[in-house]
């Protein structure tokens, strides 16, 4: 699906603005929390917003880190009181592990019952647990194992077990076509959107500062130099990319490049295990639950069925590509806060607060 991506909110002398946006615009703070004993603990990187009501745990896709969901956080938080707590994946991000290649979903589901212990002991606030992606897989995990005993809702985004099984195939391939390296980080911004993986420009500009690391430059390497493309963007889960970006190499004399910060393809062993009984799974939660998707196309038959029985809400939220909160943060914002307001409603409280 082909659309056209101008974007006038960061229009600079005529020309889009892709430099880099700090995490400070979105969130109050950014922490490294320490799990484990003193002589072996990880570090998790975590950002964090609010101060007061239920508390938003969010877990990013696969190669992406917390701040993607930095412009969500904002959408949601000026509109009701809540906490945010966003955190980087083992492996992801700035979070620095022992085990940095355990992706498995057991282990996964574990950090993120440690990262919030670790963060506020035995007095966990009321949790809704939002995940995209492998981030929505651990999220239903973490939820089925009843790892956080004060959930009170979950939301899964853009992740059905039937077509993700059905496209594990292709992912090396896609992981393949992408640029292995860029000149800046306002390159790799560039690319994100005109590769359609991120449509919207605000949430790129903060959002793929996590997924890339600045690295210095041995003699001999070389550094692939895109040529001008056109302003279009396509479907991002469509085995494409402007070839311009991947197929031309030149040698540079430049100091350092930046490249992903994590090879997704060395955890394909998990790839089956993230999402294989996902949807069982997040049908038997005993929670409200939420499933928004880029497209109707991505629903299985499980989901289908538990859809029209009523066992979750549903939206679709197109147009957009795999990244819906990055796309359509105020979307999201809009759908989460219903899921909110259900737990709420049930417990005839006010201290739900509209600001």
């Amino acid at each position: 699906m082909w659309e056209e991506s101008f974007d006038t909110e960061h229009d600079v002398g005529g020309k889009l603005d892709y430099s880099p946006v700090s995490w400070r615009e979105y969130f109050d703070q950014m922490e490294d929390v320490n799990v484990g004993l003193a002589d072996s603990t990880d570090i998790f990187r975590i950002y964090k917003a609010g101060s007061d009501g239920p508390l938003l745990v969010l877990l990013h896709g696969g190669g992406h880190s917390a701040l993607s969901w930095a412009v969500f956080t904002t959408a949601i938080s000026s509109r009701v009181t809540c906490r945010v707590l966003a955190m980087d994946l083992r492996g992801h991000g700035a979070t620095l592990v022992r085990q940095s290649d355990d992706f498995s979903t057991q282990t996964m589901s574990s950090d993120v019952a440690n990262v919030i212990q670790a963060c506020y002991g035995e007095s966990h606030p009321p949790i809704i647990l939002i995940g995209h992606g492998v981030g929505g897989a651990i999220a239903v995990h973490t939820a089925s194992n009843m790892l956080l005993p004060t959930t009170v809702g979950l939301v899964a985004i853009d992740v059905v077990e039937g077509s993700a099984m059905e496209a594990l195939h292709s992912i090396q391939n896609f992981l393949k076509g992408r640029p292995k390296s860029f000149k800046s980080m306002d390159h790799a911004i560039e690319w994100s959107v005109k590769s359609g993986q991120i449509r919207n420009l605000e949430s790129a500009r903060v959002s793929v500062v996590g997924q890339i690391k600045r690295c210095e430059m041995n003699q001999g390497d070389t550094l692939e130099q895109p040529s001008p493309v056109t302003d279009v963007v396509v479907e991002s889960n469509e085995d494409f990319y402007d070839q311009s970006y991947v197929n031309e190499t030149e040698k540079t004399a430049a100091e350092c490049v930046y490249k992903w910060r994590i090879d997704l393809s060395k955890s394909e062993k998990y790839w089956d295990g993230w999402f294989r009984g996902t949807s069982n799974l997040f049908l038997a939660c005993n929670l409200p639950k939420l499933l928004l998707l880029a497209g109707i196309d991505r629903l299985d038959r499980d989901l289908t069925i538990g859809q029209m029985q009523g066992k979750f809400m549903m939206q679709v939220l197109p147009p957009c590509g795999h990244a819906v909160q990055e796309d359509k943060p105020d979307k999201v914002r809009k759908q989460v806060i219903t899921l909110e307001c259900m737990y709420f409603n049930s417990l005839k409280t006010d201290k739900y607060q509209f600001k």
